[in-house]
């Protein structure tokens, strides 16, 4: 799939110096892609999300957002709030 145009990713993990991104398209993960993790934004680390342009399947530009990434990550901590309340309420 050549990427063509902004998307939202995910830093899904950092190996050995290169940061797997999550390239998503509605909600959907479409692409996954690899960078230098020294390319990364100022203060993206894993689980951040940021925004990419490409043009013609070329990476043009990368933006952390930061307000997102926090937006994201509250609503995975209530989201295993839930569930730990939901397995605690069984061991009663």
């Amino acid at each position: 799939m050549t990427l063509d145009g902004t998307y939202a990713a995910t830093v899904d993990r950092i190996e050995e110096g290169r940061a797997v991104l999550l390239v998503e398209s509605d909600g959907e993960t479409v692409a996954e892609r690899h960078l230098p993790e020294a390319s990364l934004p100022e203060g993206a680390g894993e689980g951040a999300v940021l925004e990419l342009d490409f043009e013609s399947g070329d990476l043009e530009d990368v933006e952390y957002r930061p307000e997102e990434t926090e937006d994201r990550r509250e609503r995975m901590r209530e989201k295993f709030d839930r569930l730990s309340r939901r397995l605690g309420d069984d061991e009663e």
